[in-house]
């Protein structure tokens, strides 16, 4: 038995086509505060991400990396931050009781979403 070409072709987009959702990684697609932004004494750190993901495998740590006036220095953990994932399952919420003193931070995430791939990656910010 033969499959005529036009249902062979189908076929074939079809399979692309799925192979690549299956495939997909989540992207960080969006951070408050943005990458390399400057801001005023934020209490909360906003990532969203492009799919849903696993909340107790995903996670972001704040370290300041240079303090208001002064050059870079070792990295210097940010404690005291809750999480909490967003009700879409698609963002990962930071929040501290206090806003964040003057400096750069560096935030560094690392995400698995639900059909179970992992990225990570980090980006910076400055408060003033």
């Amino acid at each position: 038995m033969t499959i005529p070409r036009t249902r062979f072709a189908a076929f074939c987009a079809a399979a692309l086509t799925l192979g690549s959702a299956v495939q997909a990684h989540p992207r960080l697609l969006t951070t408050t505060p943005g990458a390399n932004a400057t801001v005023t004494r934020p209490t909360k750190i906003q990532l969203n991400f492009s799919e849903k993901l696993i909340g107790p495998m995903t996670a972001a740590e704040v370290s300041m990396t240079g303090m208001g006036g002064t050059g870079d220095h070792r990295l210097m953990p940010v404690t005291g931050l809750t999480s909490a994932m967003g009700a879409n399952g698609k963002s990962l919420t930071l929040v501290s009781s206090k806003p964040l003193m003057a400096g750069t931070y560096k935030v560094t995430w690392h995400a698995v979403s639900v059909d179970t791939h992992r990225v990570k990656g980090s980006f910076t910010f400055k408060v003033k």
